[in-house]
């Protein structure tokens, strides 16, 4: 814990009144963010740090933005890249900074990206469309890529759709720089695979249904020609609580713990955060509590390194709301005051400098 974090929140800059992301300085101890500067990114929907934390990367209207993360937490604009295709929702990276991952929801494609060795986005490596049609639901009829993540083993890359309710399994093969289908998880209709994401130790993965509203949990091996996948549970998102037709699973993240002991959901419509006990060796979830967050629509949930706090991402209401986490009495209990930003859509805290 000990050392300075900062903490960039994307937003969209449509109206004017956001600039694209907004750099805060954290006290990790009071639990709040503290606001230091925005900077100008077309409409951030989404931001990830490098996995050696010396880069920040944004969707943007032109595709994906770099900047240097310095250690004074500020940051300096590197480059875009353009992903050929509409705008992203989601990224990610692999553990090495190798490659960047794109999610596109409005066109359906999944694309693939170099990374340089100085942070900044190189050209695209591969890059596939979805095709089909899913459910005559409104949002559900056809591909909408929401989620794009390098499996653990590095053979294959995962695509979550929640237009046509399926997560399609590609072998990633980096010599001829391209990816071939070779399974997909077949979900139930009309239930929206959002995102998903491994345990640290790669036996396990947690999927998040933005209209089912659960989490179910898989066990994960690595497999000659696919990997070996087996759901061992199916946990809702919102508890005992009945459901709205407005409530959707939108966030998710693990605590920052070696063993991952918590995760932590946000539902949008029934605003709220489920808090959740992660067994290490089972990998399956209880539920801890379920409780609003004082804001519409927690679109991100960022952990503070001591894992005792949160902060809530609310986009419709426009704030910021920070929690004390209570694991043994099961509360969330706020620790400061909601802080004010425009429409924002993605938070991450990182640690900078020594």
């Amino acid at each position: 814990m000990k050392g300075k974090y900062m903490a960039y929140v994307g937003s969209y800059s449509y109206t004017g009144k956001a600039k694209g992301i907004t750099v805060y300085d954290v006290d990790v101890e009071k639990g709040v963010f503290i606001p230091r500067c925005e900077m100008e990114v077309d409409n951030s929907s989404y931001v990830i740090p490098s996995s050696d934390c010396k880069t920040l990367y944004s969707i943007a209207d032109e595709g994906v933005v770099s900047f240097k993360i310095h250690e004074n937490g500020s940051i300096t604009r590197l480059n875009s890249a353009n992903i050929k295709g509409m705008r992203g929702c989601h990224l990610s990276t692999d553990k090495d900074d190798k490659y960047i991952f794109v999610s596109g929801y409005h066109d359906g494609k999944a694309t693939i990206l170099d990374l340089n060795k100085d942070g900044s986005v190189g050209n695209i490596v591969t890059g596939v469309f979805h095709k089909g049609l899913g459910s005559v639901a409104e949002r559900n009829f056809r591909p909408h890529v929401s989620c794009t993540r390098l499996t653990p083993d590095g053979k294959y890359v995962m695509v979550a759709d929640l237009g046509i309710d399926q997560v399609k399994i590609y072998r990633f093969d980096q010599k001829e720089r391209r990816m071939f289908l070779v399974d997909a998880i077949r979900c139930e209709r009309e239930s929206a695979p959002r995102c998903f994401r491994f345990s640290d130790d790669g036996k396990f993965f947690y999927l998040m249904y933005e209209l089912k509203n659960v989490i179910e949990v898989f066990t994960y091996e690595t497999g000659e020609r696919t990997p070996v996948i087996e759901k061992i549970q199916t946990i809702s998102t919102v508890g005992d609580k009945k459901l709205s037709e407005l409530t959707a699973a939108c966030s998710m993240r693990f605590s920052n713990d070696g063993d991952q002991s918590y995760m932590y959901c946000g539902n949008a419509g029934d605003n709220t955060v489920s808090v959740y006990k992660r067994d290490k060796e089972t990998g399956l979830l209880s539920l801890l509590c379920c409780l609003p967050i004082s804001g519409d629509y927690p679109k991100d949930i960022a952990v503070f390194p001591d894992n005792r706090h949160i902060a809530v991402v609310n986009h419709e209401s426009g704030s910021i709301t920070f929690f004390h986490v209570d694991y043994e009495k099961g509360l969330l209990v706020m620790s400061a005051n909601p802080i004010r930003v425009n429409e924002p859509n993605s938070c991450v805290i990182v640690k900078v400098g020594d």
